[in-house]
Protein backbone atom coordinates (compact mmCIF):
# COMPACT_ATOMS: atom_id res chain seq x y z
CA UNK A 1 0.00 0.00 0.00
CA UNK A 2 1.26 3.32 -0.78
CA UNK A 3 1.12 5.81 1.78
CA UNK A 4 1.63 9.52 1.76
CA UNK A 5 3.13 11.91 4.74
CA UNK A 6 1.77 15.17 2.62
CA UNK A 7 -0.96 17.01 0.56
CA UNK A 8 1.56 17.94 -1.73
CA UNK A 9 3.05 14.31 -1.98
CA UNK A 10 -0.31 13.25 -3.10
CA UNK A 11 -0.95 16.16 -5.54
CA UNK A 12 2.27 14.66 -6.93
CA UNK A 13 0.50 11.89 -8.04
CA UNK A 14 -2.03 13.18 -10.19
CA UNK A 15 -2.77 10.55 -12.70
CA UNK A 16 -0.89 7.23 -11.58
CA UNK A 17 -2.14 4.26 -10.92
CA UNK A 18 -2.06 4.06 -6.89
CA UNK A 19 -2.19 0.55 -6.39
CA UNK A 20 -4.72 -2.47 -5.90
CA UNK A 21 -6.20 -4.38 -2.88
CA UNK A 22 -5.78 -7.78 -2.09
CA UNK A 23 -8.28 -9.98 -4.11
CA UNK A 24 -11.21 -10.92 -1.99
CA UNK A 25 -13.05 -14.28 -3.15
CA UNK A 26 -17.06 -13.47 -3.25
CA UNK A 27 -18.90 -16.33 -1.72
CA UNK A 28 -22.24 -17.60 -1.77
CA UNK A 29 -22.91 -17.02 1.53
CA UNK A 30 -22.26 -13.69 1.17
CA UNK A 31 -24.38 -12.58 -1.70
CA UNK A 32 -27.12 -14.51 0.05
CA UNK A 33 -26.05 -12.36 3.45
CA UNK A 34 -26.69 -9.36 1.49
CA UNK A 35 -29.44 -10.81 -0.23
CA UNK A 36 -31.07 -10.61 3.36
CA UNK A 37 -30.08 -7.14 4.44
CA UNK A 38 -30.92 -5.56 1.24
CA UNK A 39 -34.46 -7.85 0.74
CA UNK A 40 -33.31 -8.50 -3.02
CA UNK A 41 -33.45 -12.09 -3.28
CA UNK A 42 -33.83 -13.15 -7.39
CA UNK A 43 -33.19 -15.97 -8.17
CA UNK A 44 -29.96 -15.21 -10.45
CA UNK A 45 -28.52 -14.33 -6.76
CA UNK A 46 -29.37 -16.48 -4.65
CA UNK A 47 -30.90 -19.40 -6.65
CA UNK A 48 -27.69 -21.57 -7.45
CA UNK A 49 -29.65 -24.98 -8.99
CA UNK A 50 -31.83 -22.21 -10.96
CA UNK A 51 -28.90 -19.95 -11.57
CA UNK A 52 -26.89 -23.14 -12.84
CA UNK A 53 -28.75 -23.06 -16.39
CA UNK A 54 -29.53 -19.59 -16.20
CA UNK A 55 -27.17 -17.34 -18.52
CA UNK A 56 -24.06 -17.40 -15.93
CA UNK A 57 -24.08 -20.74 -15.48
CA UNK A 58 -23.68 -20.00 -11.45
CA UNK A 59 -25.35 -17.24 -9.17
CA UNK A 60 -23.85 -13.67 -9.61
CA UNK A 61 -23.04 -11.11 -6.68
CA UNK A 62 -25.48 -8.10 -6.84
CA UNK A 63 -24.19 -5.10 -8.42
CA UNK A 64 -24.86 -3.49 -5.16
CA UNK A 65 -22.73 -5.69 -3.18
CA UNK A 66 -19.61 -5.25 -5.81
CA UNK A 67 -20.56 -1.73 -5.40
CA UNK A 68 -20.19 -1.81 -1.38
CA UNK A 69 -16.89 -3.24 -2.19
CA UNK A 70 -15.80 0.66 -2.23
CA UNK A 71 -16.42 3.20 -0.11
CA UNK A 72 -17.64 6.87 -0.46
CA UNK A 73 -18.86 6.63 -4.10
CA UNK A 74 -19.69 9.11 -6.97
CA UNK A 75 -19.73 7.73 -10.57
CA UNK A 76 -20.17 4.24 -10.72
CA UNK A 77 -20.31 1.65 -14.23
CA UNK A 78 -20.92 -2.23 -13.83
CA UNK A 79 -19.27 -3.54 -16.84
CA UNK A 80 -19.20 -7.07 -16.22
CA UNK A 81 -20.81 -9.68 -13.49
CA UNK A 82 -19.29 -11.00 -10.84
CA UNK A 83 -19.72 -14.69 -10.50
CA UNK A 84 -19.94 -16.78 -7.26
CA UNK A 85 -17.02 -17.80 -6.25
CA UNK A 86 -14.73 -15.33 -8.70
CA UNK A 87 -11.70 -13.63 -7.00
CA UNK A 88 -12.23 -9.74 -7.26
CA UNK A 89 -9.59 -6.92 -6.47
CA UNK A 90 -10.40 -3.45 -6.16
CA UNK A 91 -7.38 -0.71 -8.05
CA UNK A 92 -7.40 3.10 -7.79
CA UNK A 93 -6.01 5.98 -9.46
CA UNK A 94 -5.69 9.19 -8.44
CA UNK A 95 -7.67 11.45 -10.92
CA UNK A 96 -7.53 14.75 -9.49
CA UNK A 97 -6.45 17.11 -6.66
CA UNK A 98 -7.89 20.65 -6.25
CA UNK A 99 -7.51 23.31 -3.51
CA UNK A 100 -10.98 23.86 -0.91
CA UNK A 101 -10.82 26.76 1.38
CA UNK A 102 -11.07 23.79 4.02
CA UNK A 103 -8.08 22.13 2.73
CA UNK A 104 -8.20 19.23 -0.69
CA UNK A 105 -10.27 17.79 -2.56
CA UNK A 106 -8.99 14.69 -4.14
CA UNK A 107 -11.47 12.86 -6.98
CA UNK A 108 -9.81 9.09 -7.20
CA UNK A 109 -11.06 6.29 -9.91
CA UNK A 110 -11.70 2.99 -8.29
CA UNK A 111 -11.68 -0.33 -10.76
CA UNK A 112 -13.34 -3.49 -9.67
CA UNK A 113 -11.49 -6.49 -11.61
CA UNK A 114 -12.24 -10.52 -11.64
CA UNK A 115 -9.30 -12.21 -11.93
CA UNK A 116 -9.71 -13.98 -15.60
CA UNK A 117 -12.22 -11.49 -16.58
CA UNK A 118 -11.27 -8.79 -19.49
CA UNK A 119 -13.89 -6.26 -18.28
CA UNK A 120 -13.71 -4.77 -14.81
CA UNK A 121 -16.92 -6.00 -13.07
CA UNK A 122 -17.13 -2.08 -11.30
CA UNK A 123 -15.62 1.32 -12.39
CA UNK A 124 -16.37 3.69 -10.05
CA UNK A 125 -15.25 7.30 -9.08
CA UNK A 126 -15.50 8.71 -5.54
CA UNK A 127 -14.54 12.00 -3.75
CA UNK A 128 -13.30 13.16 -0.32
CA UNK A 129 -12.06 16.05 0.89
CA UNK A 130 -8.69 16.21 3.08
CA UNK A 131 -8.76 19.17 6.07
CA UNK A 132 -5.05 19.72 7.64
Amino acid sequence: MRIFATLDELAGAKGEHLGHSEWHTVTQEQVNQFADATGDHQWIHVDTEKAAHGPFGTTIAHGYLTLSMIPFLGKVRFPATVPVGARVRAGVELVDLTDRPQGKQATFRWTVDVEGNDKPACVAETIAVYVP
